[in-house]
């Protein structure tokens, strides 16, 4: 029903279903100009960046690494987690890093999503707490569903081991994680907003950390945590070390790097500014028909998987509600939703119990599900950096993927 776009100079149509302004699903999401996104973010993405075609994979070239896992000496049952959790070889950030962080480096590492850079830090920093169970951690990430993956990551690898976590994020009910707190965790893995929170409660001691992992300090800049982060910092008064994070890297996050680092190994594995595997495209459609269009392409047997992304926490409901009253698997995320809905709404869409998940950005930074084959972008993201990390979510683990988004006639 749409065609696949090659020159990035033009855009073709979607064919018209037929429905007209005067129907009752005119103005439904985005048919009124009030609230809708490209009005609300000001800034329009020239259509042309969301139109490329994917490599093929034969011109995609294999690293080589360095280093196996078993060069590492790392202990022999974090060897055997990283086998079950079918870790072949490290990947290039992996190979880069793990090494240097093991040895006390302060890191600064440039990544994008889907590189295995939290397994990068993770598993040198479990290997410590294995030789030293005194070693305490804090881990800032911007959003509840990254802080969350990263847990499950890290337990992902410590099945049989002696490794404590806990988790420090909005959404959940704070009596238990103050209970898990104060069981004395070897990582805590936070949002800022609420592990500042718990400082000033005197649950968390800042002192006490030897280790600081800051992730996607671009996304918590611009989230504004940017201060959350200064005060943190300046409360670990112990010398500690520092892994810094972060997808891009300005003038904003180079002050950054100049205040908290220590003459900090660099890498950099940020080859293209989007997935080579992600074939994009855009969809010209009329606002008042995006439902509709979006409910014929999701009755195709080839959208097995599909993550759409709406503008606001409202639209994003809205849309939900819709789609499942159609008969459609979906679920949604976004701000609103209690913490355990999410997690309970992302379990079942990786579990395939949902085929189809609406989310705000929200979800754009964390999600880590491999097969997903669709990113559908309902609305078209505020800024160019957020598509590219939309479109992160799918064409991953060596799979093709598809991206796209749909654009105003």
């Amino acid at each position: 029903m749409y065609q696949q776009n090659t020159n990035s100079r033009s855009v073709r149509h979607f064919a018209h279903f037929g429905q007209r302004p005067g129907s009752s699903k005119f103005n439904r999401f985005s048919g009124s100009s009030r609230g809708a996104p490209r009005r609300r973010f000001g800034n329009i993405i020239n259509p042309a960046l969301f139109i490329k075609k994917a490599e093929e994979f034969t011109k995609i070239e294999e690293t080589n690494p360095v280093h196996s896992f078993t060069d590492f000496n790392f202990n022999p049952q974090l060897l055997a987690n990283i086998k079950a959790n079918s870790y072949l070889k490290p990947t290039p950030i992996q190979d880069q890093l793990i090494s240097e962080i093991m040895a006390g480096r302060d890191v600064l590492g440039v990544a994008n999503t889907g590189t295995g850079k939290t397994a990068a830090f993770a598993l040198p920093l479990i290997n410590e707490i294995i030789k030293n169970p005194r070693k305490r951690i804090l881990i800032l990430a911007p959003t509840r569903e990254l802080a969350q993956q990263i847990k499950d990551d890290f337990r992902s690898f410590t099945p049989s081991l002696r490794v404590y976590l806990a988790l420090a994020i909005g959404g959940a009910f704070m009596r238990e994680q103050i209970m898990d707190i104060r069981r004395g965790p070897n990582v805590i893995i936070g949002t800022p907003g609420r592990v500042m929170d718990l400082g000033r409660r005197r649950v968390i001691n800042f002192a006490q950390f030897d280790t600081l992992v800051l992730d996607e300090v671009d996304r918590m800049l611009d989230m504004g945590f940017v201060a959350d982060i200064k005060s943190v910092v300046s409360q670990i008064t112990q010398k500690h070390q520092t892994l810094f994070f972060s997808a891009t890297v300005d003038q904003k996050i180079e002050a950054l790097i100049d205040t908290f680092l220590t003459n900090p190994v660099k890498v950099s594995v940020k080859t293209t500014t989007t997935s080579s595997h992600v074939d994009q495209n855009v969809i010209k459609v009329e606002r008042y028909r995006k439902e509709e269009v979006l409910c014929d392409l999701l009755k195709k047997p080839e959208f097995k998987k599909v993550l759409i992304f709406a503008s606001t926490k409202m639209y994003t409901e809205k849309l939900y509600l819709s789609l499942q009253q159609k008969g459609f698997k979906v679920g949604s995320i976004h701000g609103d939703k209690r913490q355990s809905q999410r997690l309970t709404t992302i379990r079942s869409f990786k579990n395939d119990s949902l085929t189809i998940l609406v989310a705000t950005d929200v979800a754009a930074r964390g999600l880590d599900i491999h097969d997903i084959t669709h990113v559908i972008n309902f609305d078209q993201p505020a800024t160019y950096d957020d598509y590219i990390h939309r479109i992160g979510r799918t064409g991953r683990a060596n799979q093709k993927g598809y991206a796209l988004t749909f654009i105003d006639p």
